[in-house]
């Protein structure tokens, strides 16, 4: 084999490795489904929207400026602007002007607005942090889904092995007399039954594998493969939850209820800079101008050039102007008032999320103890269960038994194992919930 051949040959091998080797983790699974989820991005817009509102409040202080230029042609009738005489010359004029506003004193609107403008800057932060927990909340239960599925396929797979082994078993002994054939029929229905409930659970587990892909909106490929982590799916049973300190540690870094914080604090920046309105403002003005006028003539008659007009026309000014609002409709009361009513809702939402987030850890730490004991009595119904089929099969196979009461056993036994393991599924899904909330980073998630 010359080189060329070598090198091919050990690509495809390498490419044939990686694919089959070609298996997410959960950490991988939320990691791709953050960066591609548009509901993600959407939120991330808003923050940098916020982000923009802030950085403008903060130019607001900056002096206003603004320039002014025309260039007119009068036809007919019309004023000289060197003598006031009207004169039926057509001529134009050419003006200029710049000018600039800055604020001294405007019952601290800006400062208040800037720190307003500030607050929901951080809020929009944790918002966008919010919509990344809850998205790999929703993976983590579509990825563990996926493990449950594969269990029962896998259950269903073992429950079909036995009760091929029975058919042919009971085949040899009809062909041998020993058993009758109304004994084959029935182990035939029971594999066909095995061999169906094997096609619906892979069934279940396809949907569960199109769901967990649609959550992390993957859509180059026709199914998926996660890494075989059954063992971390067996629980242990930690030193016992608590709710009030789970809460404690929660109240003081759930995004959603640090978001409404910052919400609440911009409702009082924004009610302070709405009541500056109703107090006197002061600003100070200052201005430049120059024009050019057809008919500016020397005495003999002949138009100024345009440089000499720019220079010996201009005019400025430098000013202060004091505002006093005495009555606009009662305008500015009303918006104090809306705002002052923005701000009590604000306080109002933040104590729902608190409360809402209070019954969640509740709820969380009740399920942790019902679905512990859930699972241990699971776990000895299992062992229960699976002595009590491996003594149905030894009587069956010395004929104690019928195919009936043995298929009832065997389908006790897959029940108890289903049940085990959801139980086993359900806990780790409430525990690493809990440990989200008690602070533990479960989530690699910047």
């Amino acid at each position: 084999m010359n080189l060329k051949k070598y090198i091919s040959s050990f690509v495809l091998l390498v490419s044939l490795v990686s694919f089959s080797q070609e298996k997410w983790t959960l950490d991988e699974c939320v990691a791709y489904a953050i960066e591609h989820n548009l509901q993600v991005k959407n939120t991330a817009f808003n923050n940098d929207s916020s982000k923009e509102s802030y950085r403008q409040s903060v130019r607001d202080l900056l002096p206003s400026v603004s320039g002014y230029t025309d260039y007119t042609i009068r036809y007919g009738r019309s004023a000289d602007p060197q003598t006031n005489d009207f004169v039926n010359t057509d001529f134009f004029s050419n003006n200029y002007s710049l000018g600039a506003n800055l604020d001294l004193f405007r019952g601290f609107q800006k400062l208040n607005t800037i720190k307003a403008t500030k607050f929901i800057y951080k809020a929009t932060q944790e918002d966008v942090m919010q919509q990344k927990f809850l998205l790999a909340f929703r993976v983590m239960r579509a990825f563990y889904d996926i493990q449950f599925y594969e269990g029962l396929v896998a259950n269903s797979l073992e429950q079909l092995e036995i009760s091929q082994g029975n058919f042919d078993l009971v085949q040899k002994q009809v062909e041998l007399g020993i058993m009758a054939g109304a004994d084959l029929y029935e182990a035939e229905s029971n594999l066909l039954g095995d061999k169906l409930l094997v096609t619906q659970n892979k069934n279940l587990l396809a949907n569960a594998k199109l769901i967990l892909m649609q959550e992390m909106n993957l859509t180059d490929v026709d199914t998926i493969e996660i890494q075989e982590t059954l063992e971390e799916v067996i629980p242990e049973q930690n030193e016992e939850v608590t709710l009030d300190s789970i809460y404690q540690t929660a109240r003081n870094f759930v995004p959603l209820v640090k978001s409404q914080e910052y919400r609440v604090t911009a409702a009082k920046k924004q009610l302070h800079a709405t009541r500056g309105s109703l107090f006197p403002s002061l600003s100070l003005v200052a201005g430049y101008g120059t024009s050019y006028f057809e008919t500016n003539v020397d005495e003999n008659g002949n138009v100024i050039p345009f440089k000499t007009q720019f220079n010996d026309n201009t005019s400025k000014f430098v000013g202060a102007q004091l505002n006093i609002p005495i009555s606009n409709g009662w305008s500015a009361h009303s918006r104090a008032k809306q705002q002052k009513i923005a701000y009590m809702q604000a306080k109002n939402n933040l104590e729902i999320q608190e409360q809402e987030l209070f019954k969640l850890i509740q709820q969380l730490v009740q399920d942790n103890q019902a679905i512990l004991a859930e699972y241990d009595q699971s776990t000895q119904k299992v062992k229960a269960q699976q002595l009590a089929f491996t003594i149905a099969q030894k009587r069956y196979e010395k004929g104690l038994i019928n195919a009936l009461e043995l298929f009832q056993a065997k389908n006790l036994y897959g029940i108890a194992q289903n049940e085990n393991l959801q139980a086993a599924l359900k806990l780790k899904v409430n525990q690493r919930t809990i440990d989200f909330y008690s602070g533990l980073p479960i989530f690699n998630i910047n």
